[in-house]
C-alpha cells in the first residue's frame, strides 16, 4: 500500500507543482492573459492532444465501445445528481455544474489507469477520455455561458479533432511522423497552460471559501463511488474494465471546466479554483483505498 501511495504521489505532485507555479505568476504580478491562454487550449492544445493521445495509442475500436457508453451514462448521472445537489444548497448552477460533472479522466486518469492495468487499462481509459471531453467542451462550456450554441458546436474544433480520431482509430490510419510529432508537441501545451491558469487565480482565492470547496469534494466523491458501484453492476464489467470505469468514476474535477467558468462566471472563479486543488488533493488517499480495497 505505501508502494502504491508513493506512485499515485508521483502522478498527482507534478500537477500541484504547475498549480503552484502559477500561484508564483500572480503574486509576483507576472503578465499572464487568461483570453489568449483559453483561446490556445480550446483552439490549438486540446484537439492535438487528442488526436496524438488516441491515434498514438494503437487502440482496436471495439474494445472499448462498451466502455464509451458506460462513461457516457456516468457523466449524465453526475450531471443530474450534481443539479439537484446544487439547487438544494442554493449554489449557483453556471459556476459549479460543469466542474462537479466532468472528471480530470486525462492528465490524472490516463496515468493511474496506466499504472494498475498496463495497456490494456490504458486503453479503456482512452474511452472515458472521449466522453468526457467531447461533454467538457459541449455541455460543460454551455452551462457557463447560460445557452445552448449550435453554432460554438459546429465550430469547436474539439468535435472535429474527435472525430478525425476516431475515424483514424476505425480504420487503422498511421500519421505521418512530421504531423504526429507536431501535434504531439502542440498537444502538450494544454495541460501545463490549464494548470498555471488555475494557479494565477488561486491567488485571489479566499480561505473563508474553502468550507465549500471542501464539501463539494467530499460530495464529489461520494456521487463517484454511488454511481461507479451502480454502473458496474449494471454493465456486468469484471477484471481491468471494472476497475478503469472505477478509476474514472473516482477522478479528481476536471481543470479544463475551470476555462469556461473562468471566462463566463468570474465572479465565482476562485471559488471553482478551490474546489479543483481540494478535490485534487484527495485523490492521493482515495485512489489509494480503492486501489487497494476495491479494484
Amino acid at each position: 500500500m505505501e508502494t502504491l501511495f508513493v506512485h499515485i504521489t508521483n502522478v498527482i505532485l507534478p500537477i500541484l507543482i504547475c498549480v503552484c507555479a502559477g500561484y508564483g505568476l500572480s503574486r509576483f504580478s507576472l503578465p499572464f492573459d487568461n483570453k489568449t491562454i483559453s483561446a490556445l487550449v480550446t483552439n490549438i492544445g486540446y484537439p492535438t492532444l487528442i488526436i496524438s493521445h488516441l491515434t498514438g495509442a494503437h487502440i482496436e475500436l471495439g474494445a472499448f465501445v462498451d466502455m464509451l457508453g458506460a462513461a457516457a451514462l456516468a457523466v449524465i448521472c453526475f450531471g443530474l445528481i450534481s443539479f439537484i445537489f446544487l439547487k438544494i444548497m442554493g449554489l449557483e448552477i453556471r459556476a459549479f455544474l460543469s466542474p462537479m460533472m466532468h472528471n480530470n479522466v486525462g492528465n490524472v486518469g490516463l496515468p493511474v489507469a496506466m499504472l494498475a492495468f498496463g495497456d490494456a487499462g490504458l486503453a479503456y481509459a482512452m474511452a472515458f477520455v472521449i466522453v468526457v471531453l467531447v461533454s467538457t467542451f459541449t455541455i460543460g462550456m454551455w452551462v457557463p455561458m447560460g445557452r445552448f450554441s449550435i453554432r460554438q458546436l459546429l465550430t469547436s474544433p474539439i468535435i472535429y479533432a474527435v472525430i478525425i480520431t476516431l475515424i483514424i482509430m476505425a480504420t487503422k490510419t498511421e500519421l505521418p511522423t512530421p504531423i504526429a510529432q507536431s501535434f504531439k508537441i502542440l498537444g502538450g501545451l494544454s495541460i501545463p497552460l490549464m494548470l498555471l491558469t488555475l494557479g494565477h487565480t488561486l491567488a485571489t482565492l479566499r480561505i473563508n471559501t474553502m468550507w465549500r470547496a471542501t464539501y463539494l469534494s467530499l460530495f464529489h466523491i461520494a456521487m463517484a463511488v454511488t454511481v461507479a458501484f451502480g454502473i458496474v453492476h449494471l454493465f456486468g464489467f469484471t477484471g481491468t474494465q471494472r476497475g478503469v470505469f472505477i478509476l474514472g468514476c473516482l477522478m479528481p474535477v476536471s481543470v479544463a471546466t475551470y476555462l469556461f467558468v473562468d471566462r463566463h462566471v468570474h465572479e465565482l472563479a476562485h471559488e471553482v479554483a478551490g474546489f479543483i486543488l481540494v478535490s485534487t488533493l484527495l485523490t492521493v488517499p482515495v485512489l489509494t483505498l480503492a486501489l487497494t480495497f476495491w479494484i
